[in-house]
């Protein structure tokens, strides 16, 4: 997550840590969430300035206006609070239709299973595991259940549905978000504020990779 980056050098703080999988892009608006990040422009000129995929979490009103825009501006995944959108079926379908991977988000408080019959629409599904709006929280462990949940859902569908957390992941956590259902991890300050950046996404992909291997849910998946 660059939300934990130096955002007056975002190109070289892309850069350092290229061996992640996704460059997650925290979008807030200062109305859904209470604190304002960046937007479309710094989005476009992200793309240009790294090969990492950009993952883009729209905490934001009005996300069936916005979302489409983040897929032009280069994203190749875009995330829409559920609680902020107005039709969540068919903003993740144009999503999709316009190439990428739709993701819908959870806060906290915001149970899954009135969803479920969403899930198909989705290629990814995020489970907050803080409040958003701000980095550096502490993790909420109150959300394991939920997460498990969620992977219930999952795999009483059969579906090819990436299960992301969001919040406080870092070393001491996010072994126990991949044994409860997790598969991608979002990492901010646990990753920037380490002193080798790269290091630190290596060493949790071993964790998530080693805890992932032992967990019930993946024995089958």
């Amino acid at each position: 997550s660059i939300l934990s980056a130096d955002f007056a050098r975002l190109a070289d703080e892309a850069k350092a840590v290229e061996g992640a999988d996704w460059l997650h892009v925290d979008v807030m608006d200062n109305h859904f969430v209470p604190n304002l990040t960046l937007g479309v422009p710094i989005v476009e000129s992200l793309a240009r300035a790294t090969d990492t995929p950009l993952d883009c979490h729209l905490m934001i009103e009005a996300p069936d206006r916005w979302a489409p825009q983040y897929v032009e501006a280069g994203a190749g995944s875009v995330t829409f609070h559920v609680e902020a959108a107005t039709a969540p079926v068919r903003l993740a379908r144009e999503i999709r239709a316009k190439g990428a991977r739709a993701s819908m988000a959870l806060r906290p408080a915001t149970p899954i299973e009135p969803y479920e019959d969403l899930l198909p629409e989705l290629d990814m599904l995020l489970i907050m595991t803080v409040e958003p709006g701000f980095g550096g929280q502490a993790f909420l462990d109150i959300m394991l259940p939920k997460i498990r949940r969620t992977r219930e859902l999952i795999k009483k569908h059969g579906l090819e549905l990436w299960l992301q957390v969001d919040g406080g992941v870092s070393a001491s956590t996010i072994e126990q978000c991949a044994d409860a259902g997790a598969d991608v991890f979002v990492a901010g300050s646990a990753v920037y504020g380490a002193s080798d950046p790269a290091e630190a996404v290596r060493a949790l992909r071993t964790q998530a990779d080693s805890a992932t291997a032992k967990a019930s849910w993946a024995c089958d998946h």
